[in-house]
């Protein structure tokens, strides 16, 4: 199989506090990987590091067998590592087509229009809307915003920080349906998330974080059946 990413011993500090001390973790071509733990783990911390929104303190990363330490998120961005952030981040002054024609800014092909319309079908609510402002929209509505917008740059590697952070359960089980569509579609994934039990069950395989530390890693299926990570994460 071939690595996409690979990250190795990452520190990041803020400040005097060690946020993420000594990760290492790696994704695969055509993986749906789950970086699972509680909130404060170092789990969007290290993301941001991954692509180059927060310095890192130590370690490395790399993409397509390539150290990226350093880089920004524009050129990361360029190379097919994208993030969809927590919060989502829309551009709430802008409509819907203009949020996703924004994430195509950083193409120069002609394919732009046609991929437009690829998003709006897997996504039939944002093509009902696409005049509207982003920002009157609902927050699963502007996370389905976010994720298109995300696909607009042809990610590689698709980064989601949290996506179902603040739903409803029907838009929570939305959410995960897409993620897994796009996965299905040939996307390569890697999914942070504190529902841990609907992580694991679309990853095939996941990192388990806490205090700034990949505590377990496996198979997602043998951690979802786990007793540390049920009684820690699921609540029994």
């Amino acid at each position: 199989m071939t690595t996409l990413l690979k990250v190795t011993g990452l520190r990041v500090s803020y400040g005097g506090i060690q946020a993420v001390k000594g990760v290492s973790f790696e994704v695969f071509e055509g993986e749906l990987v789950s970086l699972i733990g509680a909130n404060g783990a170092g789990k969007t911390t290290t993301l941001k590091a991954i692509t180059g929104i927060q310095p890192s303190a130590g370690g490395d990363i790399e993409y397509c067998g390539k150290s990226i330490k350093g880089q920004g998120p524009w050129d990361l961005v360029k190379q097919g590592l994208v993030m969809v952030p927590e919060g989502r981040g829309t551009f709430t002054r802008m409509t819907i087509t203009e949020n996703l024609q924004m994430g195509a800014f950083v193409r120069n092909d002609k394919g732009v229009e046609a991929d437009i319309d690829k998003v709006f079908a897997i996504f039939p609510r944002l093509k009902e809307r696409r005049n509207q402002l982003a920002g009157t929209m609902s927050g699963g509505e502007q996370q389905m915003l976010a994720m298109g917008r995300a696909l607009m740059a042809q990610p590689k590697v698709l980064l989601l920080d949290e996506p179902s952070m603040g739903l409803s359960p029907i838009m929570v089980d939305k959410i995960f349906e897409v993620v897994n569509d796009i996965h299905g579609r040939g996307t390569t994934v890697l999914l942070v998330e504190q529902n841990a039990s609907r992580a694991l069950q679309l990853a095939s395989r996941g990192y388990v974080m806490d205090s700034g530390e990949v505590t377990m890693s496996g198979d997602a299926k043998q951690l979802l059946n786990d007793p540390k990570v049920r009684a820690a994460y699921l609540g029994e």
